[in-house]
């Protein structure tokens, strides 16, 4: 007899199959038996596959017997598979909804399928990072129902962020200051701009490899406005009781420098952007030279400092004995939490940030927390 039985095996409603989701359910399906895990739903933006009893599914097939799928997904397919998905909830029986979209309309409805007593694990920061009173409606309706919401993907894809910042703040450490290079594009392109020999190629044609590589949005100005640190700074914070409130308008309300020149700002092709972005490279030179007469690089940061209450994601020099300036590698995330109990040498957490394998782990180590 299997250790979890199948009418106690937790159910998992998937949606969104884009590269994160379609690891996930990858890293779902090899789970080792006995599996606690029983996928009753798979959701795409075009079609649905539901079974309250569970889906039949293999590792190679799934993808095609959702494309071929007759249950197109409805407009309202959010609360409608709330409502199926509450059926399921009934006591000892956990069910779990796993977001894996970047949709603001999914997000919305966080508080919703918490009151159904549905828990969240998610990598969209959508809900985390905007206006603070959907944030008050999530955390309101999860203490009500006793349903959890769990976003360990949403900083840092699957390093160890969340929940190291839970922990402290748990075991009574006081947290000072937190700040870290929080987007793996901002990582790459100063990592290979500004280095520690000095000189090197331009900003603009950093920008547009990085790009080539994939490591930007197809716009490059949705990275350099900085936007995706303050979002990840926005949901730290709300983790840090006397912070919670402090940026009422989300990732709006954090202080941001964007690296997007003002004169590109309304230009709506990135392969314009790109190539418009030449005209300031001797702006970005100017930046890089002066960082290194200091003895310093140059990289786009995030902070929290919890004593002044200040939150800025911005672009700060660092000396080049700076772990910012010699550990750093690649698209790599590194963030660094000053503490009470980590006074002299702060803790850090350093690795992948982005990419649809690790995500989806986070995603993953979220889900096994429920178990």
């Amino acid at each position: 007899m299997n250790a979890v039985s199948s009418t106690r095996a937790i159910c998992v409603a998937v949606v969104g199959v884009g590269l994160v989701g379609s690891e996930f359910i990858h890293q779902l399906l090899a789970f080792p038996t006995p599996n606690p895990f029983r996928i009753v739903s798979i959701s795409s933006s075009k079609a649905t596959l539901s079974s309250l009893h569970g889906l039949s599914l293999s590792k190679s097939g799934w993808k095609s017997d959702l494309t071929n799928s007759s249950a197109t997904t409805s407009k309202q397919k959010v609360s409608d598979l709330v409502s199926e998905l509450s059926a399921l909830v009934t006591p000892g029986q956990k069910v779990i909804l796993v977001d894996n979209t970047s949709s603001q309309e999914v997000a919305s409805e966080y508080p919703e399928i918490l009151k159904a007593g549905i828990n969240i694990i998610t990598p969209n920061k959508k809900a985390f990072s905007g206006e603070l009173s959907l944030y008050e409606k999530i955390l309101k309706e999860s203490m009500d129902s006793g349903a959890r919401f769990l976003n360990e993907a949403t900083v840092g894809a699957g390093l160890p962020i969340i929940s190291t910042l839970k922990d402290l703040a748990a075991t009574g450490d006081k947290v000072l200051k937190i700040e870290g290079v929080f987007s793996g594009t901002m990582s790459y392109i100063f990592n290979e701009f500004s280095t520690v020999q000095g000189g090197g190629p331009s900003f603009s044609s950093v920008v547009r490899i990085a790009r080539e590589k994939g490591y930007t949005e197809p716009h490059p100005a949705d990275d350099l406005n900085g936007a995706d640190v303050a979002r990840k700074l926005t949901i730290l914070s709300r983790f840090i009781p006397s912070l919670l409130s402090s940026l009422p308008s989300g990732y709006l309300s954090v202080s941001t420098r964007s690296l997007v020149p003002k004169e590109l700002e309304d230009v709506d092709s990135g392969d314009e952007f790109v190539r418009r972005l030449e005209e300031f490279d001797a702006e970005f030179d100017k930046m890089r030279e002066e960082a290194f007469k200091e003895g310093s690089v140059l990289r786009f940061v995030g902070v929290v400092d919890v004593a002044s209450g200040e939150i800025k994601a911005e672009l700060q020099k660092y000396p080049f004995t700076h772990p910012f300036a010699t550990s750093l590698g690649g698209s790599d995330n590194i963030i660094m939490f000053h503490t009470e109990r980590y006074g002299a040498r702060p803790l850090i957490v350093q690795g992948a940030g982005a990419g649809a394998g690790v995500t989806a782990m986070g995603v993953m180590s979220d889900l096994l927390k429920l178990v």
